[in-house]
């Protein structure tokens, strides 16, 4: 049985209401996005769809100088979402939205908008509503996911996507659909001996040539890579 609670070096996630917990793979995505956009003088605003515990959003705002909306549509995981933004350091910087993302409007278009949507379209299912829910496309396919984002993003704005790896094909089509462009790509392996299991994409609507890159979580000895450790450092207590 998971942890009710993950703590990190500055926030904790409570997770015990909430069908999807922390999860390695979505830690590097977050941490991944976190170091791509840190250090702006300039603050930014933030949109995280289907915040869920509000992991993605307490990891940028640990590094990102922004102001974060975050919807989420599942009522369990909005109020835990909501407590977990309570208790942090920077809940003056985050608002959260108890709605569809279909149905959702802010004042201003996104310079930044994440996402770990639901990962699979026609798959096999599990027998639990929530984890269908939070883990697969039904209620939000990648496509009607990606006509929102780019409604709601600003000219020069950025989408980041966490999905499966053999997703890629399906986000590259949409993208295009959508006039959309994947100008960067994050491919992570379990281990060494694995393949390619996840990717974060990042999204804008200026096309410019792919940059891609790959990180490994463990090494042949099960034990965290240089490069894990270094993504992770600032947010695992224990690196």
């Amino acid at each position: 049985m998971a942890n009710s609670f993950f703590r990190f070096k500055q926030f904790l996630i409570h997770q015990d209401k909430c069908a999807m917990k922390v999860c390695t793979d979505a830690c590097v995505f977050g941490a991944w996005v976190a170091n791509e956009w840190k250090g702006g003088n300039e603050k930014m605003h933030v949109l995280d769809i289907g915040t869920g515990t509000g992991l993605l959003t307490l990891m940028l705002a640990q590094k990102i100088n922004a102001d974060f909306d975050s919807v989420e549509i599942d009522d369990h995981a909005f109020e835990q979402a909501s407590q977990n933004f309570a208790e942090s350091k920077w809940n003056d910087h985050i608002a959260i939205h108890h709605n569809d993302i279909t149905q959702f409007s802010a004042a201003q278009k996104f310079d930044l908008i994440v996402s770990n949507p639901p990962f699979y379209e026609k798959d096999l299912k599990s027998d639990k509503h929530k984890i269908n829910l939070a883990r697969h496309d039904s209620s939000l396919t990648l496509s009607t996911l990606l006509q929102t984002c780019s409604a709601l993003l600003a000219n020069e704005g950025a989408i980041v996507l966490l999905l499966p790896y053999h997703r890629l094909a399906d986000v590259e089509k949409e993208a295009k659909a959508n006039g959309l462009h994947i100008v960067r790509l994050l491919k992570m392996k379990q281990t060494t001996t694995h393949n390619y299991f996840r990717i974060g994409a990042v999204l804008r609507k200026q096309f410019a040539e792919r940059v891609t890159e790959d990180i490994t979580i463990k090494d042949a000895s099960q034990h965290y890579t240089g490069e894990f450790v270094e993504l992770l450092k600032d947010y695992y207590l224990y690196l």
